[in-house]
This record gives structure tokens, sequence and C-alpha cells, in this order.
């Protein structure tokens, strides 16, 4: 792996469906922007999407995962301008209607992530509970 408002029942019902039109996360353009050049600079194969996601840990509990990465066999895929994203269904639940961005400023580089669904996060903002 390479690590760089709609009615809740409506969402969880289309995070379940496979053939959604909607995405439980979404890309700023600078967000697509950076994923495809990084695409583009590692040559990654088709059979590669973005994975956004959660881990255990953290200061606030969870973490969010950002990467590179084939599809699993618990995947959710959809696509989102272009860029192919593969999450975990499970972590739907904590992660819908997140917005991914990308900062390149001189205070902040980096994906961030802005959570709804956040109760709180911690000082970097990489960590949140639910």
């Amino acid at each position: 792996m390479y690590f760089c408002n709609i009615k809740k029942e409506q969402q969880m019902e289309t995070v379940a469906n496979p053939t959604q039109t909607f995405t439980p996360v979404t890309l700023t353009a600078n967000a697509v922007k950076e994923v495809k050049k990084l695409i583009s600079e590692k040559e990654l194969s088709e059979e590669f999407g973005l994975r956004v996601g959660v881990d255990g840990g953290g200061c606030s509990g969870m973490s969010y995962t950002i990467g590179f990465d084939k599809k699993q066999d618990k995947d959710q895929e959809f696509e989102i301008d272009g860029v192919k994203v593969f999450m975990n269904k499970s972590h739907g639940f904590y992660l819908l209607g997140t917005e991914v961005d990308f900062q390149d400023g001189l205070n902040s580089r980096g994906f961030t992530f802005n959570n709804p669904n956040a109760t709180s996060t911690c000082g970097c903002g990489s960590s949140f509970s639910a």
C-alpha cells in the first residue's frame, strides 16, 4: 500500500448498494488533481485505486487512512472525477459525508478530512472520534 444533504437512511442504503451513484466520501478538485498526479508519478497500474478508510488508534480514537491499494473482498468501489476509490464497507459508518481535500500551502501540506460525523478531533487533524 502506498500512503501518501440527504437523510441518514438514504445514505446508509446507498453505502450498501454496489451500483450506487452517491459516493460516501467526496474529493475536492485539489484532492483529485493531487491523486492523479501521484498515480502518474508512481506509474500505478489500472488495478490500483485510492483507498480511503479509518483505523483504530490515534489521540482521539480513530485515524484516517489514505493511500493506493488494490481492491479487497470487503471493499466498495466508486469513482470520483476519474479517480477509482476503494473503501471497506464497514468504514462507511465513520466516513459518510466526509470531504477529502489536499492543502498545498506554507502552513499546511497534505490530505485533510472534513468529517461531519466526528464528535471530536485532535490538534493535528488526523484522528477523530465519532
